[in-house]
């Protein structure tokens, strides 16, 4: 794979995922913006888009694998649209936003101690945006981005 524009589709299929769901754990434990429900649901197609990013550097297709890991970017980006539409207030979610209890441990002090996270309130915002505004604006320029780059490459 010598394609300039293919590498640097799959180094952004790789990098945009690692560095959302990085931002996303850095805030949680080192900033206490403890993750609604809607906030989890937005990491899992950033998981599945790094597996399959990563799949893309040992397996073929590499393209398909990579529009792939486009596609589950894109879908974030998605989601992050709805919980934002909830946070501002432009539609009802559809989530009571509950917190998992810790299996092994006391179900009511879990309850007690568990901190009281919103889905329709966004804890933090930079220039009026959101964090899962900024999921989406970030997912989805960067999986448009990865689409435009698999344009441009060669087909293989």
């Amino acid at each position: 794979m010598t394609d300039t524009a293919l590498k640097r589709a799959q180094a952004l299929a790789l990098a945009l995922p690692a560095a959302l769901l990085g931002g996303a754990y850095i805030s949680q434990y080192g900033f206490d913006l403890f993750p609604c429900e809607m906030c989890l649901w937005q990491r899992w197609p950033h998981f599945a888009a790094l597996a399959l990013a990563l799949l893309s550097f040992a397996l073929a297709p590499k393209r398909l694998l990579i529009a792939l890991a486009g596609i589950a970017i894109f879908t974030s980006g998605l989601i992050g649209l709805f919980h934002a539409g909830v946070e501002y207030g432009w539609w009802e979610g559809i989530t009571g936003c509950a917190m998992p209890l810790d299996a092994g441990g006391d179900p009511l002090d879990a309850i007690m101690n568990a901190p009281i996270v919103r889905c329709d309130e966004a804890p933090w915002d930079l220039f009026g945006v959101s964090l899962a505004g900024w999921n989406f604006l970030v997912s989805c320029a960067g999986a448009i981005a990865i689409f435009v780059l698999l344009a441009r490459s060669k087909k293989a």
